[in-house]
């Protein structure tokens, strides 16, 4: 077969005033497909994470009328707040399609590359890192160190130069940690994410990359993109029972 899609199309709840919806995209192996819909979303804050989800049915809906295979709700802080839960069971009584959201695909690659201690790294004000940080601790995680580029909407996290998240996980380096998660489905990381990793020297989770991989691995497809991660290139599928 041929043409964009073929293995399999996947819609994409996104905020609206984000500007990296095209992440995804580039992390996925060829004949997969990413189709956006976006979620009413113009600031950065936890009430506006929250309303996120207002009137969401109806976007998912919209994604429905392209038949795509899965849904993905993607927002890290927004699927933390409401509960990926909540949101995967309101799309499945909209749609009928199964759906999972960015905060779950994080559990699930943080899970699998058995990082339980982590620096963590984001464009969140310092309400929302501190909401993430004691969602994580109650999971029985801890966050050893964080390092943030603090942005009130999304056009500012969209617009933060690749590089600049590379210059800030070397400010990471030396934390006691067992690994490094960059939370937020609004930045540019595909074009350095190999690289931070290489870097850092430990596994590097991702919210798209994250995402990606899971969508994957519940469509039950067994490309695995290389330089974007040894989550994404398949070295823990195994202790997730992906392979």
């Amino acid at each position: 077969m041929s043409g964009f899609g073929w293995k399999a199309r996947i819609g994409q709840l996104y905020p609206s005033g984000g500007l990296c919806d095209h992440e995804p995209q580039l992390m996925a192996p060829a004949g997969v497909q990413f189709l956006t819909t976006r979620l009413s979303f113009r600031q950065a804050g936890l009430e506006d994470d929250r309303a996120l989800i207002d009137g969401m049915e109806s976007h998912a809906q919209l994604l429905a009328d392209a038949k795509v295979a899965l849904i993905a709700f993607n927002c890290t802080a927004a699927s933390m707040l409401v509960g990926s839960d909540e949101i995967n069971r309101r799309i499945r009584a909209a749609t009928g399609i199964r759906s999972v959201t960015t905060m779950e695909a994080v559990l699930a690659a943080l899970e699998a590359a058995r990082v339980r201690r982590f620096a963590l790294m984001t464009p969140y004000l310092p309400e929302v890192v501190a909401a993430e940080t004691a969602f994580f601790e109650a999971q029985g995680y801890t966050v050893v160190a964080h390092a943030d580029l603090a942005c009130g909407d999304p056009i500012a996290q969209g617009t933060i130069p690749p590089e600049r998240w590379r210059e800030l996980a070397r400010s990471l380096h030396d934390a006691d940690c067992e690994g490094l998660l960059i939370s937020c489905a609004g930045i540019q990381l595909a074009p350095v994410l190999g690289r931070i990793e290489r870097e850092f020297g430990r596994p590097v989770i991702a919210s798209n990359q994250a995402l990606v991989w899971r969508c994957l691995g519940l469509l039950g497809l067994l490309d695995r993109p290389a330089g974007f991660g040894a989550l994404l290139e398949g070295a823990f599928d195994r202790r997730h029972g992906c392979a």
